[in-house]
């Protein structure tokens, strides 16, 4: 199916892609090392080494305001390319180049032949461990939470 010519089937495209590359950003890494045998069983050429540099964050005060600088954090990007000729990009936060490196192979992968298979192996089990260890937090969280509530003040209606 060619998306060049369909807005919309090229718009779900790169939703698609999208997702999968944000599970592969926010993924933990050691869910991801189980994988790295299956992922270099072919060759590949790097394109851009896994290299750490700085990005600016910005941000919006009431996320409506004025853009502005609110400081760098590091990131790690990689860029590969597998032996179908498939493009794969990954840029990590933090300082982790084999994170980075899995994560563009992956990225070329579901770009591939085999997509449906990497989908299944990978992506759909980081997905489930990422939306795992949210709830985790979310009960955490809930666990400490306090509600406040008004307590009216004034004459007593008891007589």
């Amino acid at each position: 199916m060619d998306t060049n010519h369909d807005p919309a089937l090229a718009s779900s495209g790169l939703q698609a892609r999208q997702q999968w590359m944000y599970t592969l950003a926010h993924a933990d890494i050691a869910d991801l090392l189980p994988f790295e045998t299956q992922l270099k069983t072919e060759s590949y050429q790097l394109i851009r080494p896994p290299e750490i540099g700085m990005a600016m964050v910005r941000g919006r005060m009431g996320a409506t305001g004025e853009p502005f600088n609110l400081g760098e954090m590091t990131v790690t990007r990689c860029v590969v390319q597998t032996n179908e000729a498939c493009i794969g990009y990954s840029y990590i936060a933090g300082r982790d180049k084999k994170h980075a490196e899995l994560a563009a192979l992956v990225d070329a992968y579901l770009q591939g032949t085999r997509h449906r298979f990497w989908m299944c192996q990978i992506i759909e089990l980081l997905d489930a461990r990422r939306l795992s260890r949210q709830a985790g937090k979310a009960r955490q969280n809930a666990s400490t939470r306090v509600d406040f509530f008004t307590l009216v003040r004034g004459e007593d209606d008891v007589a």
